[in-house]
């Protein structure tokens, strides 16, 4: 499987404390960061990735710290979302295998990597927390088993959108198509999963997805969410 990560944010909501260092690389202890923790438990239980990082900020010091990866750089993160860059990194989307996007400054437990993110899907599907009904960062409202829409801008939903997208290989090249038509419209400030709802609204693309609560897992977005990450780590250990 690909496993395209996406680091190349300036990670502004905290600062002043990644003003001169990728969030990503945030230290869970001595030796591991946060990506460094992903890559290494997707290579423990996946033995056939091919890991994908998309850098942009403090790009030098990603490529210095995260070791036997295939690095792929958005020069304009300052002024592009991650639409841009997942569209850096098209080429893997049409490679003829199943790809999991991940964001950047995830920390799952490992029991999760090892029985979902590691697992081959043959539909496309998100990871939503369903346990969040309240004050949910990027947020999915669901009909049966399908998503029906994803938003920053929901007021009621079914949980929060878990920074993950697991596709088989011919939902990846669609969202490799649909990528291009809206960075070719100049869509540069959007984040990628708005293309998989332009996908739903506009072709009835069937989007899956599979609640994760039972999981413990965070998106580094505070200092509460740092504090979380080195207990999901220390846990583990």
């Amino acid at each position: 499987m690909i496993y395209i990560f996406l680091a190349a944010g300036k990670g502004t909501r905290l600062h002043p404390l990644t003003l001169q260092h990728p969030k990503s690389l945030y230290k869970l202890d001595n030796h591991t960061s946060v990506l460094q923790r992903m890559v290494k438990l997707i290579k423990k239980h996946d033995a056939q990735a091919t890991m994908v990082i998309v850098t942009g900020f403090m790009a030098n010091i990603l490529n210095d710290e995260i070791k036997d990866v295939i690095f792929v750089h958005n020069p304009f993160y300052a002024i592009t979302n991650s639409i841009a860059s997942l569209w850096f990194a098209r080429e893997f989307l049409s490679r003829g295998e199943q790809v999991t996007i991940i964001n950047g400054d995830i920390v799952m437990e490992e029991r999760l990597i090892q029985t979902v993110i590691c697992q081959a899907s043959n539909r496309p599907l998100v990871l939503v927390d369903s346990s969040v009904k309240v004050d949910g960062d990027y947020n999915i409202q669901v009909n049966n088993d399908q998503v029906l829409v994803m938003s920053k801008e929901l007021d009621s939903y079914y949980g929060e959108y878990a920074g993950v997208t697991k596709l088989d290989p011919a939902s990846a090249n669609e969202l490799k198509q649909e990528i291009e038509v809206m960075v070719g419209l100049g869509m540069h400030d959007q984040w990628y999963e708005n293309a998989l709802v332009q996908m739903i609204f506009q072709r009835n693309f069937l989007l899956y997805y599979q609640d994760i609560s039972d999981f413990a897992w965070t998106e580094v977005d505070s200092v509460s969410d740092l504090l979380l990450a080195k207990k999901i780590h220390q846990n583990d250990g």
